[in-house]
């Protein structure tokens, strides 16, 4: 039933073919009237009915001269005539004619048809000889030798008709022509016929079967030069499948990458040839399969060959196709940063440079992560392939691609080999090797090189088209520093001398003096953009700061870091370097994370337990000191969000350093994760209020969204100490914490006293300077830190040092707090009043709100006799008073007011 469908099938092909026939016989007689009109000079060229005539004249006399004699003139003028028409011109600009929608006929007559019937023909060869092995017809030799006669016979009747039929279809359906559609059928049938003879029948062995499956599918990627893309394909995927298809117990690797390169310069040369775009895309990702899965399946790994054949799909990439093909003029980069940078990222070729670069990035991962048996160690094939790609990237305009991919191999290439080696290794890192030449090995050298070549790319690219592309020149600008330290940083952590690594530290001070060598010379010519120069400086700040971290140590590491953005910050008065200052924020941010790492800079067994001259005076006080003094000489910089950065900086480390001290000489000389007492949290809160108050005064002499955010910032976290530490955590009344037998001078003075009244004075300093809300909040809290001291000043008169709540409350005790919030209240009152403050006189009406809910609640219950009589009667004059004193207010501000008629 198969079988007759197929033929059926066959037979409404070649009556679709001959009404095609007679179409296509009417178009050449359509094109043959046409060229005798030109060559009459009866029939102007087709044009838009606007053209002027001068215009219309000049192209049909430029498209008669192209034509060299009669038998050419039928061919080429005729068929763009007809297929392109010439674009309509309106106000001298050239506007194209709007191309008509491909109607369903044209696609299902024209183009699928054509393709499933060539998919037809191709399966209805294999299953004849299906057929004629499950009917016993013939011989196994004669059903074979019949296939290979019915796949020549289908390529010789392609050739004859793309001889005949090929000159004279539109451009429209070449991609879908019936020669080129036999001819894939025929290279089908005859790769199905070659692999049924090895595989099946045995007739020939591997190499002959291998040679002829091979010539095959390199004969059909040739003749797709003649027929299109689409068997280019076809060739390509055959070519890819081959080797799986011709088994081998020992097969040689060499042999078979050598193949598929050579497959791929054969498909990237039909891709020259004919400039197409998706072949070069299926052979890229076609090699990095087979590459990936040789890693996947070999018992033993030899890198060299999948390495050698990934650098001939770079340099094909580089020099073949595309090559220079799309080396055009600079276009005009867009003002959007985000714009300019997808643009960086979309230049053409992008679809084939993005292929290329994903391959050879999975690729190199899966030949550096497999920890199978190796003949060659794979951190050497790596460095190979990444600098390759890194050096397309280079050397083309649409570099940015295989630049940036050529940096992700290296340093998760780099990476993944050294944590294999570290998941397999029997010897620290640290007892490998001594002096300056004892720590490289494969994956140390193979990294530094590789850095090398990055850094070289990256200052070749700076000489040579730095100024013609600023947007490719930044970002080889940051690829040249951060590819060569973040190699270095894996290296020395996994295989280096973590106490002093020459090799690693005399490196990094020579990628850094090569950056800024760079960045000297041409800033010398006028030849480089400013921020290429900015991310050269920054990467030679951090090239010096990896060469400090390999040869030094502790504190001379911290300091000597400081030192080091401080020397950047005073290089500024040589050279106008916009990106020279930056340095020292970058320093604050390495010495923050070494902090982060080690809180005692030096160890908790080196750290003395002196307070104040230790180890954290010099390791947090001179950074801090240097920040600050950055930020003092560049006051005037132009730019301002460095400016700010400074100064955020500077009060942050200032404060932090204090604030280590105070924890370091109030816990025994000891940093540890002990919870802070209240004094040490008080000292804390203390400090926040100062620094709120320092950075009020540097924004009002000098203004600076940095002093006023910062003073606002530090009041509120303070503001949360309070909340949290003070009314709460470190209470001593849910504590128990001891106070201390001395009146007043105890540990509720710095707890809750001082405090208040640095609030208080805060609060008085911030007014007409910050938002009325921040200062309300300063008024409130120091309210509330007024009314905690003075309360629990009360329960220590009355319990001793400790004020626990588990001891209860005695009458005389319930009473005293009464008056004590009474008096508190009547005094914000009057304090309000005359500084008309009015979060104070908010804060007296709620304590003297409180005192109400607790006569009437607690008192009255817990009181008796003459102290339950006095309780009230305290309260009642009070409250009288309190409404007097509100009443005369109004009255005179009812006074003050104009009458309601002006």
């Amino acid at each position: 039933m198969l079988e007759l469908l197929l033929l059926i099938s066959l037979f409404a092909l070649l009556l679709w073919h001959r009404k095609l026939a007679d179409r296509v016989r009417s178009l050449e007689s359509t094109v043959e009237t046409l060229r005798r009109q030109i060559e009459a000079d009866a029939l102007p060229l087709p044009s838009a009915a606007d053209a002027p005539a001068e215009a219309t004249k000049a192209a049909t006399e430029t498209e008669a001269a192209t034509v060299p004699d009669a038998a050419q003139a039928d061919q080429e003028p005729a068929q763009e005539m007809l297929t392109e028409p010439e674009p309509m011109v309106s106000d001298g600009a050239t506007v194209a004619p709007p191309k008509p929608p491909e109607s369903f006929e044209s696609r299902f007559g024209a183009r699928w048809s054509v393709w499933v019937g060539g998919l037809a023909l191709a399966l209805g060869g294999i299953f004849l000889v299906r057929y004629s092995i499950d009917a016993g017809l013939l011989g196994p030799a004669a059903r074979l030798v019949l296939a290979t006669l019915f796949g020549l016979l289908l390529a010789g009747a392609g050739e004859v008709l793309r001889r005949g039929a090929l000159p004279r279809l539109p451009k429209a359906y070449t991609g879908a022509m019936i020669p080129g559609a036999l001819t894939a059928a025929a290279s089908i049938t005859l790769i199905a016929t070659t692999y049924t003879a090895y595989g099946v029948y045995g007739f020939i062995g591997a190499t002959p079967a291998f040679l002829l499956l091979a010539l095959i599918s390199l004969a059909t990627l040739a003749l797709s030069l003649l027929h299109g893309q689409a068997l280019a394909g076809l060739g390509l995927a055959a070519s890819l499948i081959i080797p799986a298809l011709v088994a081998s117990d020992a097969p040689k690797i060499t042999f078979l990458f050598g193949f598929l390169s050579l497959v791929w310069l054969a498909a990237a040369g039909a891709a020259r040839i004919r400039r197409w775009h998706v072949l070069p895309v299926l052979a890229n990702l076609g090699l990095a399969l087979w590459v990936i899965a040789y890693a996947l399946g070999a018992d033993v790994l030899d890198p060299v060959p999948p390495g050698a054949a990934l650098l001939v799909l770079i340099a094909g990439t580089g020099f073949l196709w595309p090559g220079l093909a799309f080396e055009t003029g600079e276009e005009e980069a867009p003002s959007d940063p985000w714009r300019r940078l997808r643009a960086l990222f979309g230049r053409r070729p992008r679809a084939i440079l993005w292929s290329a670069s994903l391959s050879v990035l999975f690729a190199m991962l899966c030949l550096t992560v497999i920890d199978t048996p190796s003949t060659t160690h794979p951190a050497l094939m790596l460095t190979a392939v990444a600098g390759a790609l890194a050096g397309l990237g280079a050397g083309r305009r649409a570099g940015a691609i295989p630049a940036l991919f050529a940096a992700l191999t290296a340093v998760l290439g780099t990476l993944l080999i050294a944590l294999t080696q570290m998941a397999i290794a029997t010897t620290p890192a640290t007892e490998v090797g001594s002096g300056l030449l004892g720590g490289i090995g494969p994956s140390v050298l193979g990294a530094l090189t590789l850095g090398a070549i990055f850094t070289l790319c990256g200052l070749m690219f700076q000489h040579r088209k730095g100024m013609d592309d600023p947007d490719l020149g930044a970002l080889w600008a940051l690829l040249a520093s951060a590819v060569p330290i973040s190699l270095a940083t894996i290296t020395f952590l996994t295989e280096g001398m973590l106490g002093r690594d020459w090799l690693h530290g005399i490196y990094g001070l020579a990628i850094g003096v090569a950056l800024l060598a760079t960045v000297e010379r041409l800033w010398r010519r006028e030849r480089i953009p400013p921020l290429a120069a900015d991310l050269l400086l920054l990467g030679t700040f951090a090239a010096f700061t990896f060469s400090l971290h390999a040869l030094t140590h502790g504190l001379v590491t911290t300091l000597g870091v400081a030192v080091l953005g401080f020397a950047f910050v005073l290089a500024t008065r040589t050279r106008p370097w916009r990106g020279l200052p930056w340095a020292m924020v970058l320093a604050a941010i390495v010495i923050g994370a070494r902090i982060a790492w080690e809180p005692t800079i030096v160890g908790p067994d080196a750290l003395g337990k002196t307070p104040v001259f230790n180890a954290l005076l010099a390791g947090y006080g001179v950074p801090a000191a240097l920040l600050i003094a950055s930020a003092f000489l560049l006051r005037d910089w132009p730019g301002r969000r460095l400016v700010n950065a400074l100064q955020g900086l500077a009060a942050l480390a200032g404060l932090l350093a204090i604030s280590i001290l105070v924890r370091h000489a109030m816990n025994g000389g000891v940093l540890d994760e002990r919870v802070p007492t209240l004094g040490e949290q008080s000292t804390y809160t203390l400090l926040l209020i100062g620094l709120s108050g320092i950075l009020m005064t540097l924004d009002t002499k000098s203004p600076s969204p940095t002093f006023r955010v910062g003073s606002m910032l530090a009041g509120v976290i303070a503001t949360l100490n309070i909340l949290s530490a003070h009314l709460f955590v470190l209470n001593p009344f849910f504590s128990n914490e001891g106070i201390g037998t001395w009146p007043v001078v105890n540990l509720l003075l710095p707890g809750y006293l001082l405090p208040a009244l640095g609030y208080a004075g805060l609060a008085l300093y911030a007014r007409d300077r910050r938002p009325k809300a921040y200062v309300m909040m300063l008024s409130l809290t120091g309210a509330v830190l007024a009314f905690l001291w003075a309360t629990l000043s009360v329960r220590w008169f009355w319990q001793g040092p400790n004020i626990g709540d588990w001891k209860g409350f005695l009458p005389a005790e319930t009473y005293t707090y009464s008056v004590i919030w009474l008096l508190i209240g009547v005094g914000l009152l009057a304090l309000g009043s005359r500084l008309d403050t009015r979060s104070l006189r908010l804060a007296s009406a709620g304590l003297v709100l409180i005192s109400v809910c607790k006569v009437f609640l607690i008192d009255m219950s817990n009181l008796e006799g003459i102290l339950r009589a006095l309780s009230f009667m305290g309260l009642g004059g009070v409250l009288i008073g309190i409404g007097l004193f509100y009443q005369r207010i109004l009255a005179r501000s009812h006074e003050a007011a104009p009458p309601a008629g002006d």
